[in-house]
């Protein structure tokens, strides 16, 4: 090969890693399954750098309340740009941290069991709380939350409320139905407690393998079942109370030096390229619905008839001592 040509070479191979550096960075810190190879995370990694000139980076933690503490540790010298996987339990805290800025968007309609007026916070998926349960070791649920609690033999497997924000949603679903006599409900229940997890994923792996026959989880966790496995094992319980909500949401980081990047972030949430994924990977209802619909199989999940829900504000003034009396019920 001519030296001429080498030396040309060396120098095109020279520029790539400036050109890669040359590319902005905008770090999401999210949740761990949000990131995991069958989760939304690489496919909207894909799309979003598609249209942003620009390299999206997942920094992952087990859950969203794990996230919080770590964003709250990091204060000023966090990393992040963008958080994404707060819930509405969350959010009075997350906001009162002061380390997070408005989205200033014009944001379009979303499809939600509730109206959206936050002018900090970007939702993108939302669900139902729920037990799910093997039909195979289990034929006849309980029909209520009082039933499970009160009248119930069964096993369960729940997700710790201080660590995981499912755990949380039952720790509130419990408050929405006992109110002052959630304490006593929580101590009939412990018995039958099988493990209390940090996250999600580990509840739900060992209820796949059947250490229980019911486990904390969301009402479209049937769907994935009968979408990637072909399997209508799994159902979730309806309960007469109701269920409690969760609206998943993202915001960016005051400070951040990507302010644009994160702001065009939080937008693309909003388009279809984001909200088609969410279905059949995230395993939640989209805020916005895709333009090819939802699959078949979220046509046959529960429906609740009442969706329960404190307030934010509410969630945050109580959440320290609520998780004191689950702490205290659970120690009996």
């Amino acid at each position: 090969m001519p030296r001429s040509i080498l030396v040309a070479s060396a120098a095109v191979f020279a520029a790539l890693p400036a050109l890669a550096q040359d590319r902005p960075v905008l770090t999401v810190y999210t949740y761990s399954s949000f990131t995991s190879e069958w989760g939304p995370g690489p496919a909207i990694e894909t799309a979003f750098e598609e249209v942003c000139g620009c390299d999206l980076e997942f920094v992952s933690v087990d859950d969203g309340v794990a996230m919080l503490s770590r964003l709250r540790l990091e204060g000023d010298r966090t990393r992040a740009d963008v958080v994404l996987g707060l819930d509405m339990n969350l959010v009075a805290e997350a906001k009162a941290t002061g380390l997070l800025a408005p989205h200033e968007l014009d944001l379009p309609p979303f499809d939600l069991p509730v109206e959206w007026t936050d002018d900090t916070f970007v939702p993108y998926d939302w669900g139902y709380f729920a037990f799910v349960y093997d039909t195979e070791a289990l034929a006849e649920p309980p029909a209520s939350l009082k039933e499970l609690v009160e009248e119930s033999d069964v096993e369960i497997l729940i997700q710790d409320p201080r660590t995981s924000t499912p755990g949380l949603g039952l720790l509130l679903w419990m408050r929405s139905v006992y109110g002052d006599e959630a304490a006593e409900a929580w101590t009939r229940l412990r018995p039958r407690i099988v493990t209390v997890s940090n996250g999600w994923s580990e509840s739900y792996g060992l209820f796949v393998e059947g250490e229980a026959p019911m486990v904390l989880s969301y009402t479209t966790s049937p769907a994935y079942h009968a979408i990637a496995e072909n399997e209508t094992r799994y159902q979730a319980a309806e309960f007469a109370e109701g269920h409690y909500l969760q609206i998943e949401v993202a915001a960016r980081v005051a400070g951040s030096d990507e302010e644009e990047l994160a702001r065009s972030f939080l937008s693309f949430i909003t388009t279809d390229a984001f909200q088609s994924v969410i279905p059949t990977t995230n395993w939640m209802y989209p805020v916005i619905r895709p333009e090819g619909g939802l699959p078949d199989a979220f046509q046959n999940l529960v429906r609740p008839e009442r969706g329960l829900l404190f307030s934010a504000e509410e969630a945050e003034r109580n959440r320290g001592a609520w998780i004191d009396e689950w702490l205290r019920a659970m120690s009996r």
